[in-house]
């Protein structure tokens, strides 16, 4: 292999189309979780759980601001958010010897369920946090998308297939 992904190079945060935000320290994206069920009883040696394919557990999406400024105030608003996260990876080509930026894109859509406002010190950064109940999430790898999960909708495609499609048409929705 002549490509070495090595690391994000760096990421910008835009907020519901305005100009991207600034004091992001980081972001620590949701975790993926299916809904399952303990399936036991005759026939079955022991148990198992069973994922419930398409429904997730609850899965937040965590901002870590180094500064409290008025940035944040969509963020404290009754409000759905939507953010949008451009991220830059590098990577090296053994081949030609050179580095390159491979974009990516986070795009979430939710519910604001917690906001920290962090530690006040002297000469330091507040650490705050703001938390997303996310009900949309696309992941994007160069313009291709990789991952949709739409919990209003019934969605969940991974590599262009829509491992919801079936359900949404046995509920009727299609």
């Amino acid at each position: 292999m002549s490509i070495i992904p090595e690391k994000l190079n760096d990421f910008r945060v835009f907020l519901s189309g305005k100009p991207d935000l600034k004091g992001v320290a980081d972001l620590q994206l949701p975790s993926l979780e299916f809904l399952t069920e303990t399936v036991n009883g005759a026939g079955i040696s022991g148990e198992y759980e069973s994922p419930a394919y398409g429904h997730f557990q609850s899965m937040k999406f965590t901002i870590n601001w180094r500064v409290t400024s008025d940035e944040l105030l969509d963020f404290y608003k009754p409000e759905a958010i939507t953010v949008d996260c451009r991220l830059a990876n590098q990577e090296y080509d053994a081949v030609k010897g050179r580095h390159h930026f491979k974009p990516n894109r986070v795009l979430v859509h939710g519910l604001v369920t917690k906001n920290d406002l962090g530690k006040v010190q002297k000469g330091s950064p507040y650490e705050s946090s703001t938390e997303i109940e996310v009900l949309y999430l696309k992941l994007e790898r160069e313009g291709k998308v990789l991952l949709e999960i739409d919990k209003i909708n019934y969605i969940y495609i991974v590599d262009d297939v829509d491992y919801t499609a079936r359900l949404r048409e046995a509920l009727g929705m299609v």
